[in-house]
């Protein structure tokens, strides 16, 4: 048996502890907004925090979440169900063309804002490099991070928003 706080919610799973938990996630748990993209952790589609760090679910045997706390795409919204300041900059800048990858790209974008809270475009680029987007859309990612900083009422003076 593993334990796994998902989102808040506990969950007594018994599952083989090598599964990946991106596996045990969208397959046991119907958390389906976390996606498979490489299997090799490489495009970032996938990613989770995990005690509030981002990592690839594809690649992260469930075991090593045991007992620790995770949080994905459908946990980061306030409790009334508010978008959380990221969701809603990717809306207003129309972040994603296909939005295959997006759920990853807002979950590293969340896990930077709540480890820099007003991050530089070298910033940005560092904690978003791992996260591949096939269409695209790094300047409009960007600029959703730019915007969901101001939301959340950090400062980025001084930085170019247009990406």
């Amino acid at each position: 048996m593993i334990t796994l706080t998902i989102n808040g919610e506990t969950h007594e799973l018994d599952v083989d502890p090598g599964t990946p938990l991106l596996w045990v996630i969208r397959e046991q748990l119907g958390l389906t907004g976390t996606k498979f993209g490489c299997g090799i952790a490489q495009c970032g589609a996938c990613t989770v925090h995990l005690d509030g760090t981002p990592v690839r679910s594809c690649v992260t045997p469930a075991q090593v979440a045991d007992g620790k706390s995770i949080r994905t795409i459908e946990g980061i919204a306030t409790p009334d169900g508010a978008l959380h300041a990221v969701q809603q900059a990717w809306i207003d800048e129309q972040v994603p063309q296909c939005g295959y990858c997006q759920s990853g790209q807002v979950m590293a974008a969340v896990a930077l804002l709540e480890s820099n809270a007003s991050p530089s475009d070298a910033d940005i680029d560092a904690a978003m490099s791992g996260n591949v987007c096939r269409c695209g859309t790094y300047p409009r990612i960007r600029r959703g991070i730019k915007r969901a900083a101001a939301a959340l009422g950090n400062d980025n003076s001084g930085e170019t928003v247009n990406g």
